[in-house]
């Protein structure tokens, strides 16, 4: 299932994949993944993600 709140938090900020996945400390594809919704983040990644858009890191689960 698509996580569009994340493509609209990341969107809101102007940041591309790349820009995010880089800031995060991860590879873009698995970035993408994550917002497609076909791979579901490690708490470590999901709390690298969220210190990087601004919300709760709990939101992906």
């Amino acid at each position: 299932m698509k996580r569009t709140w994340l493509t609209t938090a990341r969107t809101e900020r102007n940041l591309t994949h790349q820009e995010l996945a880089d800031m995060a400390g991860i590879s873009r594809s698995y970035y993408t993944q994550i917002e497609s919704g076909l791979r579901n983040p490690s708490v470590e990644v999901a709390k690298k993600i969220a210190d990087v858009l601004g919300f709760k890191w709990t939101i992906f689960f």
